[in-house]
């Protein structure tokens, strides 16, 4: 098998799904919120746990760092096995597997008065005005030209047509938007504490989680390099191991133009995972003087729209124990390169291997998918 092949499957609830983030909640009223998409670690452990399953692999042993697989290595020592993309994604009339995009940092979608999807503007990077102060960090700030206010709205998602429309530079249309109704449901759900001393009920214990049902054909995208994932079957997804079904996808990926990039000089880099960078927000390797320095790669980050950021963790089955909580920049923030002094074939290599300082930086992270980025016209 050929190291660099890139292996996409389609992962099909066949259930309600409790994707879990990283807040505790069980006490008393408490309300467990669902993450959608889950993290990417999530899809990686379920298909990891699917080869192990497949080839009848001691999983305690494996679990312990007795044993080490060819593809997955060990739990402290990962192997080729690396997950590159995860994402939201749902299968057409025609069979072909699409992937759905949350809108970017720099997208902004407006809603009209019935809370449809009215318009669609791009934060656009200016120089600030003079006497304008401020705690920004870099030069130009990204800002949205309206002529009248509008009403933001949220749950928005570019199809791969809208998205593949954005990476070019272009703003999407209005049909390449989808709103979160038209992807899944969430169903509350109420829970029962537990006496475990006594095996019943506790009382006065009632919480509610939330269930995410999919509509039918919508699920999610999982793409694999270094390794081949199952082919077909069922996989324990997310919280209370709910079924999902998996396939082949019949996926094309998007493109970019990574000529007209190097020909324009300047780029936009969007987060399609989180970012677990060393300094915040800030990316990898970058200079006091805002330069940064990548295999291939020279440039100068002008601006960023990176929301607030988000915290991962995880329950790492291992060890037995919590993954580490660390502050991560969200998917879909957005930095503004300028100065830009590559070639196609620099680019293509960086958005194969993620934003990752070194190879030898966070392997288990790294295996599981975080830091994966595209690069879009500017």
């Amino acid at each position: 098998m050929d190291a660099n092949t890139l292996h996409h499957r389609f992962i099909e609830p066949m259930d309600v799904l409790f994707l879990r983030g990283n807040k505790l909640f069980g006490d008393p009223g408490s309300h467990g919120e669902s993450l959608v998409p889950p993290w990417p670690s999530v899809a990686a452990g379920a298909l990891r746990s699917d080869l192990l399953a497949r080839e009848g692999v001691d999983l305690a042993a494996f679990a312990a760092g007795r044993i080490e697989h060819p593809v997955l290595g060990t739990p402290a020592r990962p192997g080729p096995f690396t997950l590159t993309g995860f994402g939201l994604a749902r299968r057409r009339h025609d069979q072909e597997i699409e992937s759905l995009h949350a809108l970017p940092a720099d997208l902004i979608a407006e809603a009209d008065d019935i809370g449809r999807v009215a318009a669609l503007q791009r934060l656009q990077p200016v120089d600030p005005a003079a006497g304008l102060a401020s705690s920004a960090p870099l030069p130009l700030w990204p800002v949205l030209p309206q002529k009248s206010r509008g009403k933001p709205m949220g749950g928005c998602w570019l199809t791969q047509a809208g998205w593949a429309a954005y990476l070019a530079g272009r703003l999407p249309g209005l049909a390449e938007v989808l709103t979160t109704q038209q992807l899944w449901a969430i169903d509350e759900r109420v829970g029962v504490g537990l006496d475990m001393a006594q095996r019943r009920a506790a009382d006065g214990q009632l919480f509610t989680a939330q269930a995410v049902a999919f509509k039918p054909g919508v699920g999610f995208l999982a793409s694999v390099r270094g390794a081949e994932p199952g082919r077909d079957g069922m996989l324990r997804l997310g919280g209370d191991g709910r079924g999902a079904a998996l396939s082949v996808a019949r996926h094309q990926p998007t493109t970019v133009d990574f000529d007209a990039i190097v020909r324009s000089g300047r780029a936009r880099l969007v987060m399609t995972t989180p970012g677990l960078f060393p300094d915040g927000w800030q990316l990898p390797a970058m200079g006091p003087d805002l330069t940064i320095e990548w295999p291939g790669l020279k440039a100068r980050l002008v601006c960023a729209a990176v929301a607030r950021a988000d915290v991962i963790s995880g329950w790492d089955l291992a060890q037995g124990r919590p993954k580490p909580a660390e502050q991560v920049a969200p998917t879909g923030s957005v930095y503004w390169l300028d100065e830009l002094q590559t070639t196609p074939d620099a680019l293509r290599k960086l958005a194969a291997a993620g934003l990752w300082p070194g190879p030898d930086q966070n392997p288990q992270r790294r295996a599981e998918g975080f830091n994966r980025f595209c690069f879009a016209a500017w």
